[in-house]
């Protein structure tokens, strides 16, 4: 596993979007009812765990989560109708938590949508520089024609995808880990050159500034 695989599961903050700034639930742990700082910790990494064990969650979704006392309330994107059940279902398994709210928003499956979704990743995991964050290891991206036709988000690339790719009526945001600011920035440059694009959010972060959740702040 490389550099990025490592640190990107481990700060799951950015592939999966899972927690607020500095990794901590988005409810300060002094404000949680009946949970000390290390059980909201412990919570939240096994909830955080589950959302990425989720079999449909991909590179073209973004799950966030936060917690208020032992109720989690999910939040983000998915491009496809079944994650949305399939994370809540999911996160109800872990021990501890009372509670689902599910607020992840279902984007619109449209033709527009998935022909930037297939031509963002493109851009991205395709360019000689970032090429070497596919699962391929720099090696030329495949597409099938299948997954062209009936739409990239639901028969996405398979394999480990730090830059996630969100879509909404035009509208693009990329989210995930990358090794450096250079990469982000050029990772924002590629897809906002794409015909077609309303507005680019580049909300990438860099694996050197990210903050692991035991490292959490009190307040």
């Amino acid at each position: 596993m490389n550099t990025v695989s490592k640190i990107t599961i481990a700060l799951a903050l950015t592939t999966v979007g899972a927690l607020a700034d500095d990794r901590v639930p988005t409810v300060k742990p002094s404000e949680q009812k009946g949970l000390s700082e290390q059980s909201v910790a412990w919570l939240a990494e096994r909830v955080e765990s589950q959302i990425l064990r989720t079999q449909e969650y991909g590179l073209f979704d973004d799950i966030r989560f936060s917690l208020d006392d032992s109720i989690v309330t999910l939040k983000g994107y998915a491009s496809r109708p079944i994650l949305r059940n399939s994370v809540e279902a999911n996160v109800r398994k872990v021990e501890g938590v009372e509670d689902v709210v599910n607020e992840i928003e279902q984007l619109p499956l449209s033709a527009f949508d998935e022909d930037i979704r297939f031509r963002a990743y493109m851009a991205i995991y395709g360019h000689p520089w970032l090429n070497r964050y596919n699962p391929n290891r720099g090696a030329p991206v495949f597409i099938s024609q299948a997954a062209i036709a009936q739409g990239i988000s639901l028969d996405p690339p398979i394999g480990f995808h730090p830059i996630h790719i969100i879509v909404r009526n035009g509208h693009v945001t990329l989210s995930g880990v990358v090794d450096n600011a250079g990469d982000k920035v050029l990772a924002g440059m590629v897809v906002r050159n794409l015909p077609g694009t309303f507005q680019i959010e580049n909300q990438l972060a860099i694996a050197q500034e990210a903050k692991p959740l035991n490292n959490k702040k009190t307040k």
